[in-house]
């Protein structure tokens, strides 16, 4: 049986409907400002359970633990270079300067 004229509008205009509901569900869903807010909130609430805080402290340690290490290698570097070695100079030849 063959569909009539106003039939086929009505099934186009469902369709229509249909498309822009879905295109608006994409819209929000890919919404940059809520994806960047679900990021935020996620990751506060991992910050803020036992795991989360273990490994929060963990990588502080870490961190703690290598700036210190290179102000001590950097304080040793300049202390090496700072040191004056001395080499016996024969007699009558006058050391530079």
């Amino acid at each position: 049986m063959p569909r009539s004229p106003e039939q086929i509008q009505q099934e186009i205009d469902a369709a229509r409907e249909s498309l822009a509901a879905t295109l608006d569900e994409l819209a929000f869903r890919t919404s940059p400002q809520r994806l960047k807010d679900q990021g935020k909130a996620k990751a506060q609430a991992f910050l803020q359970s036992p795991p989360g805080m273990a490994i929060a402290g963990g990588v502080g340690l870490l961190v703690t633990f290598v700036v210190t290490r290179r102000v001590v290698q950097g304080v040793r570097h300049a202390r090496d270079r700072r040191r004056v070695v001395t080499v016996p100079v024969p007699v009558g030849v006058r050391p530079r300067r």
